[in-house]
């Protein structure tokens, strides 16, 4: 059996100053979003602002979960 991962692609927006927005439209598949990238670049992009297609998970995630304790798992004191 494997695992199957599948992701929704969102567009980041980083800008000049270090900020980053992540838009609140997702894509399915990868090609939808770089698609949205070429009609965006059409027009003059500003200096030092950029745009790329950002996974909603790691591609390189295990299927076995966080090895970080959740909060609930942590110690009393």
């Amino acid at each position: 059996m494997s695992a199957t991962a599948v992701l929704v692609w969102y567009l980041v927006v980083a800008g000049p100053q270090g900020g980053m927005v992540v838009m609140p439209t997702a894509f399915d598949k990868h090609d939808q979003c770089t698609a949205a990238i070429a009609e965006y670049k059409k027009q003059p992009v500003p200096a030092g602002w950029s745009i790329e297609c950002v996974p909603s998970a790691s591609p390189y995630a295990d299927d076995l979960g966080d090895d970080e304790p959740s909060l609930q798992e942590a110690p009393a004191q």
